[in-house]
């Protein structure tokens, strides 16, 4: 199952918040209809019927199930540059 590192959980935790006005808010994580090696992100007010749920320090990323099948193994890390703007990457798991 993929994982978060603390930077992903608080940024991720902070997005939600803002974005959906809720705790219960996260990051989706869906592959492209024609491509599963591709993923698009965007920030939900809940996980869609049959999405895997992550789960950290009250961060959660929802995945759509082949996001979470390629991402198994994954782990999902995020900082801030000195403009705010947020970078999401995905490592191997240590």
């Amino acid at each position: 199952m993929l994982t978060l590192t603390d930077n992903a959980a608080t940024i991720v935790k902070d997005l939600a918040g803002r974005s959906t006005g809720s705790t219960e808010g996260g990051l989706r994580i869906a592959t492209l209809e024609n491509d599963t090696s591709n993923f698009e992100v965007t920030m939900a007010p809940t996980a869609e019927l049959y999405d895997q749920v992550v789960e950290n320090n009250g961060a959660h990323v929802f995945l759509e199930k082949n996001a979470a099948d390629s991402l198994a193994d994954k782990q999902l890390d995020a900082n801030r540059d000195d403009d705010g703007a947020v970078r999401f990457s995905i490592s191997p798991r240590v």
